[in-house]
């Protein structure tokens, strides 16, 4: 990027002489009064005074100075704004000491630069750096050395140089939210103290949290002295723009939300375009909602439990949300009960644990002490926890312990049912004392209507469960068996249960899986947990759930139908016309959304764990949606790993799930990989039909892997599309499809990533051969990848050839780690 500096052009001395009237006859030179900029040489930035909350308030900011959106990269007086009084705010350069100075309408100083020495000019560069220069143009001061709350290319951070968030997306004072180098790593801080989430350690070619950072699109990145006092990391644009756009416009940005993002500016969306954000969740954020806030998500992802507002009614309205909810009423303390919220997460809390108590024990324990201000307890063992301090982002997670707010007396679970037992006392005397002549009409009519707001306070399921679960309607099994005619047509067999169609009173299809066995193994309450988490995601990849069935022994989902069925019809050899390839290829980045969203997007990280044709199903437009997520198991994002008994499909299981280590959401990338080579070749990985030129031991992912790597795409593209496909399209999918299969999980991409690339706004370079499928086709020991270390004779003894073996058997629990290994790839 050049670097071709501007001098500042100085005002008058008439406009100087006035202003140092109003500044105690201080001599200065005034670079910006009002509303007058400056501009970079090739006026990509912008200098100047912006005034945010309604004009009350104005900074001097720099900006980009050509985009329809104002977009702030960096703000003096953050922590100093100059008052919007009768007047104009103005920019200077004091004498004799030579520093950049903000001044209000009377000329009282609001900030001034802390350089060393005095500076006689300014400098804006094309960078977006300002620079104070000595008059021997040295340069004494530079904002590159003083961010706010962006990261331009070519800016060093340093562990002395944080990025700080904004207050609020309207307010630019210093937020509670920070980006900070520390030991070889930047962590996100929420007020300079409690870290959220790490990059994690530098290894040398990228920070091991970040595995994004092996697609090399258009940065390069620089760390000096990675663990020393001196560490300094930059990154820069190595893209160059097309002849006539402009440069290229990027940053990164510690968002008021306390999320760091990524944005590249799109010219033909006239927008910024975010790439890349972490935490991908912004429950995930520290604090974000405040003590006691709930964090939903969305655009207003706060909110606050029954009973209780926003502590601060108007920085909340303005989407700082930090300071929390308190409660309706006056703080009685010993007035208090309890109230069940629910299996929800949250952060800050310090627990005091008790052991061998009763239920009321232990919220005795915690309403003798005001300050706690809430409690979990465990029927089954006895443990009471009593919960003091703060509780930031209550936030829904199936993983969590059932949790019990302090609320007033009124609002708690108590309260209804003493209430009710008063009522029926008095029922009771009211009927045998009174004469039943005069009161038994009026009594009637009073018993009736305490006996259904008794059933409605003391409902387990009913109108509890359509409150609960809103977005999914609760059946029961008759209306299940009607609708299904007796579960009679059958669609198929999935992980967890047979399918059948099925047909509402509202003539609507659906499709309804009866499972065979308890979600996760657990009782009734972990089910309807397990289900208002499915319930509640949706995304237009991904099959809608409608509704469910909870009446015991039977667990039934019921879902959308999908006219035109699974993935899997189309890949079959007995096909009988292949899809189009505009068709494939809008089924691979569809469904590549789709798993993204599961990933990155939702509040409780899903992890398929079953990525296959089978669990694509197609509507009637080929949109693909992705099925049977969620029932493997959720992962909260505070936990990367999960250990899981559950096996996938063989041909589809990641090596780190053979050796029985802890997996990831690069499990399921590397399934997502298998199935795009399927989509790419219009066939299944295990069928047995082989290239006239294949060799002993032939095996298609390998065998297209390596014509990909080799720049061989089109031999590995359906045959049966004759050529009519999309050339660059088909070499994005295929080395994409490389990429998601590498064996060591850091090298694979995120599926948001993926999506990126196969969209064509990530660059996708040619991938390594994936050692693991090379050395199964060799029959060698096989390298160790990902802890899994061992070797294995590729033949079989059953006289059967391996792919027939693979199309018709799946896998079981073997003996050994080595024949689960063969098992998945022969």
């Amino acid at each position: 990027m050049a670097r071709k500096a501007c001098h500042f052009l100085f005002f008058s001395t008439l406009l100087g002489a006035s202003m140092a009237s109003e500044l105690n006859s201080t001599i200065a030179t005034v670079l910006i009064v009002g509303n007058s900029t400056f501009r970079s040489p090739n006026r990509t930035f912008e200098l100047g005074f912006f005034c945010p909350n309604a004009g009350v308030a104005c900074f001097l900011a720099i900006w980009y100075a050509s985009l329809p959106i104002r977009t702030v990269v960096w703000v003096a007086n953050r922590a100093a704004p100059v008052p919007r009084r009768p007047g104009s705010p103005s920019a200077l350069l004091t004498h004799p000491d030579g520093r950049l100075a903000v001044a209000d309408s009377s000329g009282s100083f609001v900030w001034l630069s802390d350089n060393p020495r005095p500076a006689s000019s300014v400098r804006l560069l094309n960078s977006g750096n300002l620079l104070l220069l000595s008059p021997g143009g040295a340069t004494v001061w530079q904002s590159f050395d003083h961010p706010a709350d962006t990261w331009l290319p070519d800016m060093a951070v340093t562990p002395s140089r944080p990025l700080v968030s904004w207050r609020s997306p309207s307010d630019p004072s210093p937020g509670l939210y920070s980006l900070r180098l520390r030991g070889g790593e930047f962590k996100l801080e929420f007020s300079g103290s409690a870290s959220y989430w790490s990059t994690g350690k530098w290894t040398g070619k990228l920070f091991a949290g970040v595995p994004e950072m092996t697609v090399q699109y258009i940065y390069n990145f620089s760390f000096s002295d990675p663990f020393g006092p001196n560490a300094s990391f930059s990154y820069s644009v190595v893209s160059a723009p097309t002849e006539g756009a402009g440069p290229v416009l990027t940053r990164f940005v510690v968002d008021s939300s306390g999320q760091l993002m990524q944005y590249i500016w799109s010219q033909q969306a006239a927008s910024w375009d975010m790439f890349w954000s972490r935490p991908a969740s912004v429950c995930r954020v520290y604090g974000r909602c405040g003590s006691l806030g709930l964090c939903v998500g969305g655009l207003r992802p706060c909110d606050c439990p029954s009973g209780f507002r926003p502590a601060d009614s108007a920085a909340w309205s303005s989407g700082d949300f930090s300071g929390g909810c308190s409660r309706d009423d006056d703080f009685l303390c010993y007035a208090d009960g309890f109230k069940e919220i629910g299996a929800v997460d949250f952060d800050g809390a310090v627990t005091v644990e008790i052991s061998g108590v009763s239920r009321s024990s232990c919220e005795d324990s915690c309403w003798r002490n005001c300050s706690c201000f809430g409690l979990n307890y465990d029927s089954e063992t006895s443990v009471c926890r009593n919960l003091y301090g703060n509780a930031y982002n209550l936030r829904n997670s199936t993983d969590s312990r059932i949790f019990f707010l302090r609320v007033s007396a009124s609002m708690s679970d108590n309260f209804s049912k003493k209430s009710k037992a008063t009522w029926k006392k008095t029922m009771i005397i009211a009927i045998s004392c009174g004469g039943l002549s005069a009161i038994l009409g009026p009594i009637a009519l009073l018993v009736v209507v305490l006996i259904r707001n008794w059933r409605r306070e003391g409902k387990g399921g009913g109108e509890e469960d359509e409150g609960a679960f809103s977005n999914v309607k609760v059946f029961t099994y008759k209306e299940l068996l009607a609708a299904t005619r007796g579960f009679s047509k059958k669609l198929g067999h999935g992980s967890f249960g047979a399918v059948f169609r099925g047909e509402l009173p509202d003539s609507s299809s659906v499709a309804v899986k009866r499972l065979e066995r308890p979600v996760g193994g657990g009782g009734d309450r972990e089910f309807r947990a397990e289900v208002r988490t499915i319930g509640s995601v949706h995304h237009v990849n991904l099959v809608r759930l409608r509704g469910f069935c909870s009446d015991d022994p039977h667990r039934i989902l019921v879902y959308d139908y999908m006219p035109l069925g699974s993935l899997s019809a189309y890949l079959c050899r007995d096909r009988r016309l292949p899809l189009s390839w505009a068709a494939s290829f809008r089924i691979a980045v569809g469904t590549a959304k789709g798993i993204a969203y599961l990933h990155e997007e939702c509040r409780d990280r899903i992890i398929h764990c079953d990525i296959k044709p089978e669990n694509i199903l197609l509507d009637g437009d080929f949109t693909p949606k992705v099925s049977d997520f969620g029932l493997a198991k959720l992962v909260g994002r505070d936990r990367s790993r999960v250990m899981t008994a559950m096996r996938g499909t063989r041909g589809y299981v990641a090596p780190e799930w053979i050796a029985g280590t802890a997996i990831t959401a690069k499990a399921d990338v590397y399934s997502y990989g298998m199935m795009l080579l399927e989509i790419l070749g219009g066939r299944r990985n295990v069928e047995a039909s082989a290239p006239p030129e294949a060799e002993d031991g032939w095996f298609f992912p390998h065998w297209a892997a390596r014509r990909i790597v080799e720049g061989e795409v089109a031999a590995v593209v359906d045959p049966a599309l004759e050529g009519e496909y999309d050339r660059g399209e088909a070499e994005r999918a295929a080395r994409v499809a490389v990429w998601c299969i590498q064996d060591e999980e850091a090298a694979r991409p995120s599926m948001g990533t993926v999506v990126k690339m196969l969209e064509g706004t990530v660059e996708v370079t040619v991938p390594l051969l994936p050692r693991l499928l090379e050395a199964l086709v060799a029959g060698d020991s096989f390298p160790p990848v990902g802890g899994i270390s061992s070797s294995w004779s590729g033949g079989r003894s059953d006289g059967r050839s391996s792919a027939g073996a693979a199309e018709s058997d799946r896998i079981g629990e073997a003996e050994s780690r080595t024949s689960e290994l063969q098992n998945l790839t022969s």
